[in-house]
């Protein structure tokens, strides 16, 4: 049966607006188990809380849901592995990629922009990307004519093509760049050319929102490479709220390529827009763990817990910002 059959709806097949809180609840559950961590330096207990919220929340949900971008394969991990099914087994059939602790880093230190990160697609929407594989990335707000920049071209021309089309001197372009040594060469070029640059210890999903929206954050073009996975998430929240984003895989060994040609990517050299990574009706849901310019953290009150979450939905195209408070 169709999904908009299958879920009572006229026209081109649609998840269910009431998936979307749905999400908020899963995400909200992950985050305030991660935050009891938050600080205590220990990375690997804040992720396993995190996974182990998100997965038992997950499976009250009613889906049909299968992990695609998850925690690593079944042999790597206990769950949310790619191929695993999650939900009541109830409902529609979805793919689902997340990231149960976007900054694991940034909790553990209880440093600005950790969240947790989950989206939903009809099933294939998602593309299904190895976690240990990395991509290089850009991206740019919706206001934009298509091909202003591309992932081809040199950080020095895509900036200044960017300002050109801004219509200011390259001065005022700001880059926002995740702060690794690999980025060493990036960052001096773009000094170079006089570009303002906005380093994050963590979280370039949170980066790659910030570049889309640069009217409430001041950043215009997100630049460098990050994990694939997080370039998938990232693209499922553009669907929602528009941008431009180009990937590009880096199969830098062996291993890589045969891992890709196995996942069903076959043109290791191909450029990937929003559309490509993430397709049909998209949700998406955030939440803060620790501050940050994207959404607040989780508060710990004597008798509640306060959160913090975006969740959007591309076929409506709305995000909304959802502050709850639990009892504890």
């Amino acid at each position: 049966m169709e999904l908009s059959k299958a879920l009572g709806d006229k026209g081109p097949a649609h998840l269910h607006r009431s998936l979307t809180l749905e999400l908020v609840r899963v995400t909200e559950r992950a985050a305030i188990a991660a935050a009891a961590w938050r600080g205590k330096g220990n990375e690997k207990a804040a992720d396993d809380a995190s996974v182990a919220a998100m997965k038992a929340e997950l499976d009250r949900v009613d889906i049909a849901g299968r992990i695609v971008i998850g925690e690593g394969e079944q042999h790597e991990c206990d769950a949310l592995f790619v191929g695993e099914v999650v939900g009541t087994g109830h409902g529609p059939q979805v793919d689902i990629a997340v990231d149960p602790l976007e900054g694991v880093t940034s909790c553990a230190k209880n440093q600005p922009d950790s969240l947790v990160v989950l989206a939903m697609a009809e099933r294939g929407g998602l593309l299904n990307v190895a976690r240990n594989l990395y991509m290089h990335k850009i991206a740019i707000g919706r206001d934009y004519a298509p091909g202003t920049v591309h992932i081809d071209w040199t950080a020095t021309e895509n900036v200044t093509a960017l300002a050109k089309a801004k219509g200011v001197p390259l001065s005022e372009i700001t880059a926002i760049v995740l702060d690794r040594p690999r980025h060493a060469s990036l960052i001096e070029e773009l000094r170079t050319a006089g570009v303002a640059v906005k380093l994050i210890s963590d979280g370039d999903i949170a980066g790659v929102i910030h570049a889309v929206n640069t009217e409430d954050t001041g950043v215009d073009i997100y630049l460098g490479s990050g994990g694939a996975p997080e370039g998938v998430l990232a693209a499922a929240a553009l669907r929602c709220i528009g941008g431009q984003m180009q990937c590009k895989l880096i199969l830098d060994t062996p291993d890589k390529r045969e891992r890709a040609i196995s996942m069903g990517i076959q043109n290791p050299n191909r450029v990937y827009e929003v559309g490509d990574l993430a397709s049909g009706d998209v949700l998406f849901a955030a939440t803060g763990i620790t501050d940050g310019s994207l959404i607040e953290g989780v508060r710990l009150k004597r008798d509640a817990v306060v959160t913090n979450t975006i969740v959007m939905r591309s076929w409506s195209q709305t995000a909304r910002w959802i502050k709850a408070q639990h009892a504890r």
